[in-house]
């Protein structure tokens, strides 16, 4: 590929930059981006002898004899509690509860806008492990599923693992399965691009962290073959020798199951003939260099996914021969975000009424994102939907919900059609919510902000 011009470069960098600059002038502006309003009606004053004291009462003897019906009562039904103790904030690393409000408030928003799901940031004052456990537990009765983020290895992988199995709502980890499936959706498209088969190609993961773990086991169950996966932490490659990873148990059975040739050294190493790169570690750039690309197999696959600066900038990936280039980022082609998975995954988990979320219900969802892009439509630079695609959500909303079903993981029956319908008419009420908001001024532009 041509070179960039350094003038071209420089744009490209302002770009980049462009985001941060306006983010920090429109959140004094709106002091937010979440608030709570009412969803029944107020006529008069007189209502509220219905909506609290004293109707409310009858409502909850109801439900106190027979507790499946707070679903039916309340907002539980609709409601996601997304907690996070500020360890592993994006890739700013450890810096605390308060600063993580900014990204959990950011996440309900996106709850709300592509999925119609109500959603709480909950930004614990705690690191201690049990203590968040037994924090999402008792947090059980007000909501209908949990979204786990930002919380540092190795004990996110506890956590959710713990709070899986003790509680009766889905718990999910965002950072662990949100991210896997949409990288698994872009893999499967990137495939298709250049043409070769799951089974066969060799793959660098580049950080061996929450994310890029969970996503090797979502490669290897869809027909990765693990012995030619090479996975590297900050100390290097993992093997059978990597014997200081044997305190962390889910590193260790990668160590041991992956790398059968016995790759030594760091990512240059790794890189070397892989036919695709799927890297969230440290931000960039730099981090990936352009000669490693090139030593790579021909027509390479280069997923750069660390934030909020991609390992290496994607026109540089890409003048290093890559075939497909991918990051996290929205002001480039093919972002790679999890915000095109979790608000269609619990739309129809709540709607089913599930009590997990499961690795296949994730690869099932995967797989129908993936189909959002009809095979003659994908393109290098087009191996995913974007956010604007809006049916997407409904789509996957409801190949999770059969999936919750078939695996008898729901407490509700419903076709995959009465799903996506049901999520198409919850979702485009939430959007039209906000943008008549707007319309009216209630919502107050921020043009001279910008």
């Amino acid at each position: 590929m041509k070179k960039q011009k350094l003038s071209d470069v420089s744009k490209l960098l302002k770009a980049a930059q462009k985001p941060s600059r306006i983010a920090r002038k429109l959140h004094p502006f709106y002091r937010g981006k979440i608030e709570v309003v009412p969803k029944c009606r107020v006529k008069n004053l007189d209502d509220f002898s219905i909506w609290y004291s004293p109707g409310v009462a009858a409502v909850c003897t109801d439900i106190y004899k027979n507790p499946e019906l707070v679903y039916e009562y309340t907002n539980k039904w609709n409601s996601v509690a997304v907690i996070s103790d500020g360890t592993r904030v994006l890739g700013l690393g450890n810096i605390g509860p308060e600063a993580s409000i900014p990204v959990m408030e950011g996440k309900a928003l996106l709850y709300k806008y592509l999925g119609g799901v109500d959603a709480y940031p909950i930004c614990l004052g705690t690191k201690d492990e049990k203590e968040i456990i037994q924090t999402v537990k008792i947090l059980q009765p007000s909501f209908g599923g949990v979204n786990l983020e930002d919380i540092e290895q190795p004990k996110c992988f506890p956590v959710l693992n713990t709070l899986r199995k003790e509680c009766h709502i889905p718990v999910w980890h965002d950072d662990q399965q949100g991210t896997a499936l949409v990288t698994l959706a872009g893999f499967i498209n990137a495939l298709k691009v250049v043409g070769k088969k799951i089974g066969k190609v060799k793959i660098a993961m580049v950080g061996a962290g929450a994310a890029n773990i969970c996503i090797t086991r979502l490669l290897i169950l869809c027909g990765a073959n693990s012995k030619n996966i090479v996975m590297v932490d900050i100390k290097g490659t993992l093997h059978k020798e990597r014997f200081d990873l044997k305190n962390s148990p889910e590193q260790w059975s990668l160590a041991i199951d992956t790398n059968a040739n016995d790759v030594r050294g760091g990512i240059k190493e790794a890189m070397e003939n892989a036919d695709a790169v799927i890297a969230l570690s440290a931000p960039g750039p730099g981090v990936i260099k352009r000669e490693w690309i090139q030593k790579m197999a021909k027509n390479p696959i280069v997923f750069t996914c660390a934030n909020p600066t991609p390992e290496i900038w994607p026109w540089e990936a890409k003048e290093a021969g890559a075939a497909v280039v991918a990051t996290g980022r929205s002001d480039f082609a093919n972002q790679v975000n999890n915000s095109l998975g979790f608000p269609g995954v619990f739309r129809g988990a709540l709607d089913v009424r599930a009590i997990t979320i499961t690795d296949t219900m994730c690869i099932t969802a995967a797989t129908e994102l993936a189909s959002c892009i009809a095979d003659n439509k994908i393109r290098p630079d087009k191996i995913l939907p974007t956010m604007n695609d809006w049916e997407i959500f409904p789509k996957v909303a409801a190949s999770i919900g059969v999936t919750a079903i078939k695996e008898k993981f729901a407490g509700k029956k419903l076709s995959y059609d009465k799903i996506h319908d049901n999520a198409k008419v919850i979702i485009k009420r939430s959007r039209a919510i906000t943008e008549t908001m707007m319309e009216k001024g209630y919502i107050k532009s921020a043009k001279d902000k910008i």
